[in-house]
């Protein structure tokens, strides 16, 4: 009866190792499976003009008599508001920053003969959706020239023209849909060229969203990038 009974139990656990071993070399041959993965990068890329604009119109002026300096800068400004009305642009686009006066005479440690003592910059910046209506009036800049307003472009920040994009969120949809659909073509080849079948979705990500100028000489239309990082399994 005892020789029956370790019979038995020799039996069971020779069974329970078996299946063990099963599940075990199971679970390691699922693991590799899961392991079996491609990461793919889609890209969606598209040029758009810009929708918005700031330009900061500048001029600076040299004298001796702050009050006089003052008073001519009130007549220029008005110059300048008038010439930007001429095109259309409305008071809400336009906003006067007052103007900034330099002694350059407390700055000078050399003891050097100043013709004029004060140095002023004044700072007129319009803001507007109306990009065309705006590059319009930058090429005009030499009415203002003829009226004695000469406008700076790198001092005081005079250069700092700046073109932005204010839609993304509408056309961020779709780019994203044709990144992830990118992706998956190059994972679809990959796995051809692998013998392999492409799997399902295990990990996406949304990349950095990128909007830059084209190139240097036409910065009112932007360049705009999706990158999506999406990994799939591999059957």
């Amino acid at each position: 009866m005892e020789k029956k009974t370790s019979i038995i139990v020799a039996v069971i656990i020779a069974i329970g190792l078996l299946l063990l071993g099963e599940s075990i070399r199971s679970g390691i041959v699922a693991f590799k499976k899961m392991d079996r993965t491609v990461v793919v990068k889609g890209l969606s890329e598209r040029e758009v003009k810009a929708d918005k604009v700031t330009w900061p119109l500048v001029y600076k002026e040299l004298g001796n008599d702050p009050a006089e300096m003052y008073t001519l800068m009130e007549q220029k400004n008005q110059k300048v508001i008038a010439f930007l009305k001429s095109a259309g642009v409305t008071d809400q686009d336009i906003s006067i920053n007052p103007p900034t006066i330099i002694d350059r005479q407390a700055d000078n440690y050399g003891n050097e003969i100043m013709k004029y003592r004060y140095k002023a910059a004044s700072v007129i910046t319009v803001k507007s959706k109306d990009v065309d209506k705006v590059r319009e009036l930058m090429r005009r800049q030499t009415e203002l020239m003829k009226q004695g307003i000469a406008l700076v472009s790198e001092e005081y920040g005079g250069n700092n023209i700046v073109y932005e994009f204010t839609e993304l969120n509408k056309i961020k949809p779709e780019m994203v849909q044709e990144a992830t659909k990118n992706a998956r073509k190059t994972a679809e080849k990959f796995a051809e060229d692998s013998n392999s079948k492409l799997g399902s979705i295990r990990k996406a990500s949304q990349g950095q969203i990128t909007i830059e100028n084209r190139d240097t000489n036409t910065p009112y239309i932007k360049n705009i990038r999706v990158v999506n990082t999406v990994e799939y399994t591999l059957d």
